[in-house]
């Protein structure tokens, strides 16, 4: 996969130093990276509705994660959280 925004150089490093991590290290790095993107999803939703409590951040994050039809079946009493 090519990278828009990462040379071809840096790109071979990157797969290179991937290659040399263990499977746990490889999944630390994708757990981290989930939680960095759920984070930043939170932040959006906080600046858009400040008025919004914890629960229906986390709810608004949810349904930016999951298709619109699994929220709706998982989350019916949610469906007023708009992200």
């Amino acid at each position: 996969m090519k990278l828009e925004d990462t040379s071809h150089s840096a790109q071979r490093i990157q797969i290179e130093i991937l290659k040399k991590m263990s499977p746990d290290e490889r999944l630390s790095i994708a757990l981290e990276l989930a939680a960095t993107s759920r984070e930043l999803l939170a932040q959006g939703v906080r600046k858009r509705h400040p008025e919004y409590s914890e629960d229906e951040v986390r709810l608004a994050v949810i349904r930016l994660q999951l298709p619109e039809a699994l929220f709706q079946k998982a989350y019916p009493h949610a469906l007023n959280i708009v992200p």
